[in-house]
């Protein structure tokens, strides 16, 4: 089991980013400019999508999507090859950043270097012919893992990117790619460095709809016997719920207190508010006071935040995966992206030293979030719904506000401010 997953990773964030799209470029001399930023805004972190090769046949869009990998061992020569990789990894690593790279080991292109040279390793159909499991993923095909000397080629390769000096690895699909493959990975790997992994876990529905296939899917419980960080898909549903409306974000805590309660004890969380597949959070709440307070509220849950290239501008438009679509950082928001890095490094800083966290809806809407058990308590007072009036508060609180400096006494009932409040509390 991935029992000496580093504890410490809870007080660490990720910044995604598409090297293709982060500029008009397109390649990785011109995203070294990311670096800086991530430093900057107090990132650990930079998870790179995939830096592959992309496949012709059966391609979405122009350009294809980076998921459509034609050759696991190389770099596209589009971003620059592997020398201008090996530039922005030594870049990286002299700013204190550590680099994850995106691992899409559940399929290929049609036309992959595997494909071509090992058509055996693949999920056949009913004609007998390479093919995807689901539909939808038409520009790939689909690995099968029964055959062991897939495996050892998958894991050389791994070892091949760690050589070149990534730190970590993103796992796409993860969920669909046998455990006892990731162990091995995982085993193998842990005799040179440590290695950090990130699992792209399902949705628990989607988990459930593979299964009743009789097609084979982890769940995140099993997924940290090799992985030391999930996605959140696990309570995403009931998040997009509580967005909507079909649902509450008492609801979303309930899902948040049952992931505690059934997780592994060294179980680390990614948590996100967008990622490359997930609308951007500024079109989803606007530029306003509820795109702060929720952004507040992700940053303070327990395990690591990760937020994708542009978020911290509050940009509206996510790019798009399957061409050239470079992100249009003049229509970002200056004055968000300094609130965004001043709350980032607070909030990271008190996730690092408060190991505890609980929450609780006040009323529809209004969250209040804790964390404590380290130096001092800190509490955030959240209108997540953007609602005016008066809400009680549980007990009386007094201290400075992390993200103000201003010095506050709140007790009894109170008026709602549309801004967060993340209080630092007063020794008693």
């Amino acid at each position: 089991m991935a029992v000496d997953t580093p504890q410490s990773l809870r007080g660490r964030s990720i910044y995604q980013i598409f090297v293709r799209n982060f500029s008009q470029e397109g390649t990785f001399d011109a995203a070294l400019p990311a670096l800086e930023r991530a430093r900057r805004l107090g990132f650990d972190f930079v998870c790179l999508l995939p830096i592959h090769p992309i496949g012709t046949a059966a391609r979405k869009g122009r350009l294809g999507s980076p998921y459509a990998i034609a050759d696991y061992r190389a770099v596209d020569p589009a971003l620059g090859g592997e020398s201008a990789f090996c530039r922005f990894v030594d870049a990286a690593h002299g700013l204190g950043l550590k680099v994850l790279i995106d691992v899409v080991y559940n399929h290929t292109s049609p036309d992959s270097v595997l494909a071509r040279e090992h058509g055996e390793w693949f999920w056949k159909d009913g004609g007998g012919r390479p093919a995807p499991r689901f539909a939808d993923w038409s520009d790939v095909v689909d690995l099968d893992y029964t055959h062991r000397e897939l495996w050892d080629y998958q894991i050389a390769t791994l070892e091949l990117w760690a050589e070149r000096g990534v730190d970590g690895f993103r796992c796409d699909v993860a969920s669909l790619v046998p455990l006892e493959f990731w162990k091995a990975a995982r085993s193998r790997l842990a005799s040179r460095r440590r290695i950090v992994w990130l699992a792209e876990s399902v949705h628990k529905e989607f988990v459930a709809e593979v299964r009743s296939r009789g097609m084979y899917a982890a769940c995140d419980a099993e997924l940290h016997e090799a992985f030391d960080l999930s996605y959140d898909y696990d309570s995403r549903a009931e998040l997009e719920a509580a967005w909507s409306g079909e649902g509450s974000i008492a609801g979303y805590l309930r899902a948040l207190a049952a992931q505690s309660a059934t997780l592994p004890v060294h179980a680390v969380k990614t948590r996100f508010l967008e990622n490359h597949d997930q609308p951007r959070a500024a079109f989803r709440f606007g530029r306003g006071a509820r795109l702060k307070n929720w952004t507040l509220f992700t940053m303070l849950l327990d395990g690591v935040f990760l937020a994708y290239m542009g978020e911290e501008c509050a940009i509206e438009r996510r790019p798009s995966l399957f061409d050239k679509d470079p992100v249009d950082w003049s229509s970002g928001d200056a004055a968000f992206e300094a609130w965004f890095g001043a709350a980032h490094r607070a909030t990271k800083a008190v996730r690092s030293r408060e190991p505890c966290w609980a929450a609780q809806e006040l009323q529809a809407g209004v969250v209040l979030l804790e964390r404590s058990g380290g130096v001092r308590r800190v509490v955030a007072l959240l209108n997540l719904d953007g609602r005016s009036g008066r809400v009680t508060l549980p007990e009386a609180l007094a201290g400075r506000d992390l993200l103000t400096g201003e010095r506050m006494a709140l007790s009894g009932r109170v008026e709602l401010r549309m801004e967060p409040i993340v209080l630092e509390l007063a020794r008693p």
